[in-house]
Formats: structure tokens, C-alpha cells, sequence
């Protein structure tokens, strides 16, 4: 939920005039402009029905590996389809995972025909310092775009609220 309600996406050269670079962006439920109620309501309608279907949600990095951009590479469209696939097949919920520092996402440790690198980017970036420095950099722009709504109760009874907090970036 925290992820959905910040709505995080990156600019790219293409798709807007005057875009040289990648520049991070967030559009509250990924679709602000478009949203009637506040972005905490939506996210507690979500919970509530994955929760009542059962339903897993996955984050699934499209972007760039090996470095920001200029040094690194986009994923490779093969091994997010193979993910995908992963998620699909239900092979990816028996897995083996670790968790990241800063995000703590759960990764998974392998997926067949994928290299290691690309699931824990770490690993791609020759610069180790780069990455935790860009990692910093991320988890504080999500930090303080989250600011606008950490003070809302989400869910009935505001109970998800600080489960949705403790969701963020931790340093």
C-alpha cells in the first residue's frame, strides 16, 4: 500500500519535451490527476479486497540495472517477462528471498533464467557507493513525498496506518 499510494515512476527521455535524463517522479495511486477521493482511501479499498480475495501484490523492476542512467542498462524485457511468468506460475511465492537495505523489499535469491544481478541490484552496479548513495537519494525523495499523507488514518479503523508507515524507507 505504501507503494501504491506513492505512486513512484521515472520521467523518461521520449515521453516529455525537454527530458534529457531520468528525472523520479510520484502520481499518488498512479494516477492522481485522475482520482476522486484521497489517495488513503484508495489504498485501504485495496488492502481490504486483496485481503479478502487472497491476492499478492508484486513490485517488479522495470528500470535500469547496473548504474543510473548514462552508465547502466534497462532490464531486459525477457527477464521481466520471465518474472512475470514466475508471479503467473506461482513459482515465485516458494522462492527463497532476503531483504534490501533502505526498501527492506524481499527479493527473490533466484529465478530460473534470470541472472542473480538483475534481482538484487546491488550486484549489477559496479560502484558500490553509487548505489547506496542513489539508494539514499530515492528513499529520501519517498520520505518526503510521503509527508502529505502520513497523517492520515487509513482503513476503518486506522489500523493500517502504521503498517502502511513502517512500509517506507528506513535508514
Amino acid at each position: 500500500m505504501y507503494h501504491f499510494i506513492s505512486g513512484y515512476t521515472a520521467v523518461v527521455a521520449g515521453t516529455e519535451d525537454g527530458i534529457k535524463e531520468p528525472t523520479a517522479t510520484f502520481s499518488a495511486c498512479f494516477g492522481a490527476a485522475f482520482i476522486m477521493l484521497h489517495p488513503t482511501k484508495y489504498a485501504a479499498m485495496l488492502a481490504e479486497k486483496m485481503k479478502r480475495q487472497g491476492a499478492t501484490g508484486w513490485l517488479v523492476n522495470t528500470g535500469w540495472s547496473g548504474g543510473s542512467y548514462g552508465v547502466g542498462n534497462r532490464i531486459k524485457l525477457a527477464y521481466t517477462r520471465k518474472i512475470i511468468d514466475a508471479i503467473h506460475s506461482g513459482s515465485l511465492l516458494k522462492a527463497n528471498y532476503k531483504k534490501t537495505d533502505i526498501f527492506g523489499f524481499e527479493i527473490p535469491t533466484e529465478i530460473e533464467g534470470i541472472p542473480s544481478e538483475i534481482l538484487d541490484p546491488v550486484n549489477s552496479w559496479s560502484d558500490k557507493n553509487a548505489h547506496k548513495e542513489t539508494l539514499l537519494k530515492l528513499g529520501g525523495l519517498f520520505k518526503k513525498n510521503f509527508e502529505t499523507f502520513a497523517n492520515h488514518k487509513i482503513g476503518v479503523d486506522g489500523k493500517l496506518t502504521e503498517e502502511i508507515l513502517a512500509a517506507g524507507p528506513i535508514f
